[in-house]
């Protein structure tokens, strides 16, 4: 269940990252009060796959998912232009991310 937490959480950190570049620097009320709480969603969600998971592997992972969305959507929804060198830095965040889920299953119990 904690895994299916972090993936909640970083759904809501995509949000959260798309609507703070909707707020025109906190002037526009709607797309405020959703990056409000977007963030508040993204941090339960996090708190609560934090309760299994490690910090480390839960905030970086939050955090990867959350990054590659954003530029991924950033590009849908705003035209922002997705390079070859952009394209490789999300194989490798992916990668991490992939490597630190498999990480908790193959390491012997602590």
């Amino acid at each position: 269940m904690a895994w299916i937490h972090l993936l909640i959480a970083a759904v809501f950190e995509v949000v959260f990252a798309l609507a703070t570049n909707a707020t025109e620097g906190f002037t526009r009320l709607g797309p405020s009060l959703l990056t409000a709480a977007a963030a508040a969603g993204g941090i339960f969600f996090l708190s609560l796959a934090l309760k299994t998971l490690d910090v480390g592997v839960g905030y970086t992972v939050w955090t990867g998912i959350g990054s590659v969305g954003t530029v991924v959507l950033g590009a849908v929804i705003f035209g922002e232009q997705i390079t070859p060198w952009k394209a490789l830095a999300f194989v490798l965040i992916i990668g991490g991310v992939l490597g630190l889920k498999l990480s908790d299953r193959l390491s012997p119990a602590a």
